[in-house]
């Protein structure tokens, strides 16, 4: 790639980041009235919800991110609420069949745990899926956020940072990343990074970061773009080459790593979160019963550390904080998005 193709789409992509973005499939107009529903469920008032277990879908598999900050929650939650928490794995099309089947619910105790794409992008992905995050989905809270990390196999021979980055660079679209999916954060992060840092190497989806662990220790994949707390092992273990961090600043889950703009890698920080949503027809008095329960469970210590320990730095914060933050995701994967192309098949 030249250098003058590389400031064109760079250009791009900065002018599409920062401009408003409200792309055609997102902005359908005002949510459509809410069904109408007892906030119990059907028995009486919000004060007796919750009537009976409370469902958690997660779109990965068990051991994913997502997954694993469900299970570290739950427990407390169902303290909390005096319910049964129970976290079901609903795996497939990068999160959106759970995320679908949340938006589908109508027994007032269906929640769940999702990424930034399954709240944000996913219609622009995918037209074709039959629910839209901003109408069809209730943000109830934010619950934690890590950066990825971006990492290689022990096949590069770099010793430095920016010796793994020039290692990618020159193995050109012969190189390959594995990511959690088409349209996931690791995806969408890698091709913003791969814009930003002059890599062509070739997108190879999986069903969860776990699989793409064992592919690159596997030596079928070259990099990859993941959660610290499921790298750390095998890159403290000699497993794998850590490369650099996508936060703004280094992060509390590896601080000895630099950031990417610490090796010259500049605009291609993000951030991954997890946060629960709730369908459209949900009552608001459920909504803040639940999000206040999500933010009461993360400011408990040991629930914080466990979380920490596994590679999530709590960040609680109600349904008007997640809204914002799928505000600014939709603007900035969604420019991501029309950079390259990205579709989803059907």
């Amino acid at each position: 790639m030249d250098s003058k193709h590389f400031v064109s789409r760079r250009t791009a992509l900065q002018s599409l980041a920062l401009a408003p973005f409200a792309p055609a499939a997102l902005a359908q107009g005002k949510p459509a009235p809410a069904k109408t529903a007892k906030a119990d469920g059907g028995t009486g008032s919000a004060k007796a919800w919750p009537t009976q277990p409370v469902r958690l879908l997660v779109g990965f598999p068990p051991g994913s991110v997502q997954d694993v900050s469900a299970r570290i929650i739950a427990p407390s939650l169902s303290t909390i609420l005096g319910t049964p928490v129970i976290v079901e794995n609903k795996a497939g099309a990068s999160g959106t069949i759970a995320a679908d089947m949340v938006s589908r619910a109508t027994d007032m105790h269906t929640f769940g745990v999702m990424n930034n794409s399954q709240l944000t992008v996913a219609k622009l992905l995918t037209p074709s899926i039959p629910y839209n995050p901003a109408t069809d989905l209730t943000p109830v809270a934010v619950l934690a956020t890590t950066p990825l990390m971006l990492v290689v196999s022990n096949a590069s021979p770099g010793k430095t940072p920016q010796e793994h980055v020039g290692w990618l660079r020159n193995l050109g679209d012969k190189g390959n990343y594995g990511s959690p999916g088409k349209g996931t954060p690791g995806h969408l992060g890698m091709e913003l990074l791969k814009s930003r840092a002059q890599l062509d190497t070739m997108h190879v989806p999986y069903p969860g970061n776990p699989q793409v662990i064992t592919a690159l220790l596997g030596g079928q994949l070259h990099a990859g773009f993941l959660p610290p707390g499921l790298v750390l092992p095998h890159i403290h273990a000699g497993r794998l080459k850590a490369v650099a961090v996508s936060s703004e600043s280094r992060s509390p889950l590896a601080p000895e790593f630099p950031t990417l703009r610490e090796i010259d890698v500049r605009g291609a920080e993000l951030e991954l979160w997890s946060a629960m949503a709730g369908p459209r027809s949900i009552p608001p008095e459920i909504v803040e019963k639940m999000g206040a329960a999500a933010i009461a469970v993360l400011k408990d210590a040991d629930v914080r550390g466990r979380l920490l320990t596994a590679g999530w730095q709590p960040a609680p914060s109600n349904g008007a904080g997640l809204r914002s933050r799928m505000a600014t995701d939709t603007r900035v994967f969604g420019g991501i998005i029309m950079l390259r192309g990205i579709r989803v098949d059907a």
